[in-house]
């Protein structure tokens, strides 16, 4: 298979390989983040890592956006009924 030198800045580099699984080449890589539309079940277990402290702080900040959005629709509703 014929192939192509690509030049990345240093940091992207980084950011490329933090990407790559076990076993996975960077074309592997590369071709897996061009994909449209991947499926929800790629996902799945990615979050089996992550520290417990750092998951509960991001589903609170979820559920305090929620609770904003949540609030200014009320509000909009409100408005328009007037």
């Amino acid at each position: 298979m014929p192939v192509k030198t690509v030049t990345l800045s240093e940091d992207a580099y980084l950011a490329l390989a933090a990407l790559k699984k076990d076993g996975e080449s960077f074309s592997d890589v590369v071709r897996r983040l061009a994909r449209g539309n991947r499926s929800l079940l790629e996902f799945a277990g990615d979050w089996r890592d992550f520290p417990e402290e750092k998951m509960t702080a991001y589903l609170s900040f979820l559920e305090a956006g929620d609770r904003l959005s949540k609030a200014k629709l009320r509000r909009e509703i409100g408005r328009r009924r007037k």
